[in-house]
């Protein structure tokens, strides 16, 4: 077992769905706190950890984001001892018949997710494609009990376990985007022993998933001069083997188009080949559908890089991706920064660094 594996399994073991980030901010902070000079949460509950630089007086800083919260469902409705449901955050409908579930009420309730069969729909409605108004949890509680503990707009998060498998690679309900976390701490952990030149933000953001709201307040707030969103992408597997889609456990992807800067996706691939680090460039000719759409248009606008983690099952309880790969990044991450200067702002964007 790698030394980020218990955090990483207890990444996956605690809800955290977009605008109800407590329960895994916690966890995080927890981990962050000796890691870092100082920590504290936005007004809309992002975490910032700040580790200071060496240098006296004026120095740059750098915004690292790695967004902690997850898609899930919500309360729309209680009927007859039923809950209605819809998504939070982008939920493929079809995988949630029969996923068991925890309601987060006035305490936890376990469900299941369970649909109305084919045979009990109208004849005109059998074999359409799955939709949330055939969908529903079941609690196992009539109605009156039901109305004691739930209330419509409850949240309800997965409730499948962490797995581990052979060859490192691991799955569970919120690896997008618990093992950019993951990797973040694996960066700060690197850093511990060095005196660094810059001031480095670790940011675990809220409401990616929705709106990208927390990182649009957090960079606001820091204002940093170089910002770096660390996310997952989509990984090689069955029916998805085009150029959209990346190997799982063969390296991290590095952003290149008009929502990463050119001079520092310059940088990571250069920093990438000096330590042997397998990669893959990833192009964003529109946007990266990241934390860095929000990020680059702060205030007068922030450089920004993208690193992606590849993973199978996006936005399904049981996305997997490799170990190895979340090591990676937290380690380029590393590299990347203890190569900063003081007076690398004006060799990176000069055009010098490459």
């Amino acid at each position: 077992m790698t030394v980020i594996e218990p955090f990483l399994l207890s990444l996956l073991s605690a809800p955290g769905l977009s605008g109800s980030e407590g329960p895994v901010s916690k966890i995080i902070a927890e981990k962050w706190r000796p890691l870092v000079d100082e920590i504290s949460s936005s007004r809309l509950g992002s975490l910032h950890a700040l580790r200071r630089s060496a240098v006296e007086g004026k120095r740059p800083s750098l915004m690292i984001a790695a967004h902690m919260d997850a898609v899930g469902l919500v309360v729309t409705k209680i009927e007859n001892g039923f809950l209605l449901i819809t998504a939070v955050g982008g939920v493929d409908d079809r995988i949630l018949p029969g996923q068991a579930v925890i309601v987060h009420g006035k305490r936890e309730i376990p469900g299941i997710v369970q649909m109305i069969p084919d045979r009990l729909m109208p004849s005109n409605l059998t074999n359409e494609p799955l939709r949330f108004s055939r969908l529903f949890v079941d609690t196992g509680f009539d109605q009156k009990e039901l109305e004691k503990f739930v209330q419509i707009g409850d949240v309800i998060s997965f409730a499948q376990p962490p797995i581990l498998f052979k060859d490192d690679y691991i799955a569970g309900h919120s690896l997008d985007n618990r093992a950019s976390i993951a990797a973040l701490t694996v960066c700060l952990e690197e850093l511990k022993n060095y005196n660094l030149q810059w001031d480095v933000w670790a940011v675990a953001t809220v409401q990616e998933e929705g709106t990208l709201r927390g990182a649009a307040t957090s960079s606001y707030e820091i204002r940093p001069d170089i910002a770096i969103a660390l996310d997952v992408t989509f990984a090689k597997g069955p029916g998805s083997n085009n150029h959209m889609t990346f190997p799982m456990g063969k390296g991290i992807t590095i952003g290149i188009g008009s929502n990463v800067h050119p001079a520092l996706t310059g940088i990571f691939k250069k920093i990438a080949e000096e330590i042997d680090m397998p990669y893959a460039m990833e192009p964003m000719p529109r946007s990266s559908g990241t934390d860095s759409m929000a990020m680059q248009i702060t205030a007068d606008g922030i450089p920004n890089m993208v690193i992606g983690i590849p993973i199978r099952y996006m936005h399904t309880p049981v996305e997997m991706a490799s170990i190895n790969d979340i090591m990676r990044a937290g380690r380029l991450l590393a590299r990347f920064i203890t190569s900063l200067e003081t007076n690398a702002l004006e060799t990176i964007f000069s055009g010098k660094s490459s």
